[in-house]
């Protein structure tokens, strides 16, 4: 029988408190980055220009059907041999995933302002709004309230995505679990918490995403 002993764990606990802390604030700084990329490349997308829908397609088209991982090494091991230039593991998968998820964001973004009646831009473009006028005031705050579940499903995928980082040794929860399960020789108890601090991270982060979605959605009846 396997005796379970969680001491070491709980010995060695701001170890894995630390690697949770940088897999938040790798997530953060993604979304950060990601959302503003995604919708100008989804604006991009919709533009009638060729110049701009093109590359955007192409961005968009890379970074959603290659693998993260694969997207991470070529940033990591790749860019500093192309451009010559110094690549920190931090660096590396903020960049990766902040593109990565722009192209995703693209993609909601897109269907959400799709989903706008059309002739809700013609009206404010006939009492004098300009067209980056109607998107912002019209269109965008409609498109938001429909893309908001996506966008934070994308969000905890995000963060679950972020676990490639320890790859590259970038010191995420992931990472500081594995270096302290070969410290204690206790993988079981290690990675068995480590997965309960995912677990409750995102089953909190969930559920207020639930919370603000229902505010949302009483705020729009009341609009109504």
């Amino acid at each position: 029988m396997y005796r379970w002993d969680f001491s070491p764990v709980i010995a060695n606990g701001d170890l894995l408190l630390a690697g949770l802390a940088n897999t938040l604030a790798l997530t953060g700084v993604a979304l950060a980055g990601g959302i503003p990329v995604g919708l100008a490349l989804a604006l991009a997308r919709l533009s009638g220009s060729r110049f701009l829908s093109a590359p955007a397609g192409v961005v968009i088209e890379v970074f959603r059907t290659t693998p993260p991982l694969v997207q991470l090494f070529w940033f990591y091991f790749g860019l500093p041999i192309v451009l010559k230039v110094e690549m920190t593991p931090y660096l590396a998968a903020a960049l990766t995933f902040t593109i990565q998820s722009g192209a995703f964001f693209a993609e909601i973004f897109r269907a959400g302002i799709v989903s706008v009646d059309r002739g809700q831009r013609e009206a404010a473009r006939a009492i004098g709004m300009t067209e980056a006028q109607a998107m912002r005031r019209i269109v965008l705050p409609q498109a938001v309230k429909r893309m908001f579940p996506a966008m934070m499903e994308r969000s905890i995928e995000l963060m679950k995505t972020t676990t490639l980082v320890a790859t590259v040794s970038y010191a995420d929860l992931l990472y500081q679990a594995n270096e302290l399960a070969q410290k204690t020789f206790r993988p079981l108890e290690v990675f068995t918490a480590a997965a309960l601090m995912y677990l409750v991270t995102i089953s909190l982060v969930s559920a207020i995403a639930a919370l603000v979605e229902r505010r949302m959605a009483v705020s729009g009846e009341m609009a109504r």
